[in-house]
């Protein structure tokens, strides 16, 4: 009997073809790949000072407050329907073209409310809108 083992050949991966393989898909996904992301919505990005800007004399002034009520030029509407909303933006810019909004919310109004406004805003051309804040004092003086 004959108990000598076999001369086997080592087993050798050859990794160079995967190697080409994966760099291929490498730049294939960076060439692929757009790196800017064009946003759905055209937004400019406010900027704030602590400037006072004199307002406006034809400006319609807009309020909001934390019940849900709505304001123009300090006159209560008598429900916050879209309806009632428009009609009463409407009888203010019948005399001027497109007049700038001031828009003063509660800081804890409903988001909801605020974009029905500017929805109703917007239906109605009016695209000037600033919105009235408050100066934060710094608390490290």
């Amino acid at each position: 009997m004959n108990f000598k083992s076999k001369n086997r050949d080592e087993f050798n991966l050859d990794i160079t073809p995967l190697i080409d393989v994966v760099f291929l898909l490498l730049i294939f996904f960076m060439v692929s790949t757009t790196f800017k992301h064009e946003s759905e919505i055209n937004i400019t990005l406010p900027s704030a000072s602590n400037k006072t800007v004199s307002e406006k004399q034809d400006a319609i002034n807009v309020g909001l407050d934390l019940a849900g009520s709505i304001y123009i030029d300090g006159k209560k509407l008598i429900n916050s329907e879209f309806k009632t909303i428009k009609a009463a933006l409407f009888d203010k810019i019948k005399d001027s073209k497109k007049p700038p909004v001031i828009i003063s919310a509660d800081a804890n109004v409903r988001y909801q409310s605020v974009i029905y406004l500017l929805d109703t805003l917007r239906q109605l051309g009016l695209v000037k809108i600033t919105y009235a804040t408050q100066i934060l004092e710094d608390k490290e003086k």
